[in-house]
């Protein structure tokens, strides 16, 4: 299936979509639930305004991310790197 230059809702359940590609595709308001993501690829994506609920991150990576009032368990991460690195 192809959705080129369209506007539309899309509601998937129970539906495998393994190996599909996203490219300059507009997904605010969506909502993800119980949904499978390892192994997966996000480049260039804004992430602005988020929340992340009950999310398996293990050996996740995040490289040359802006993490300006991103908060883990309400902890914001630049002050979890300044004490880290303090420790250092």
């Amino acid at each position: 299936m192809h959705l080129t230059n369209t506007r539309e809702t899309l509601i998937a359940t129970n539906t495998y979509l393994s190996g599909s590609q996203f490219t300059n595709v507009d997904l605010h308001e969506a909502q993800f639930t119980d949904v499978n993501l390892a192994e997966s690829l996000f480049a260039d994506v804004n992430l602005s305004d988020t929340k992340f609920s009950d999310i398996n991150l293990t050996n996740v990576e995040f490289e040359n991310c802006n993490l300006a009032g991103m908060k883990i368990n309400g902890v914001l991460v630049t002050e979890l790197f300044r004490v880290y690195e303090k420790k250092a």
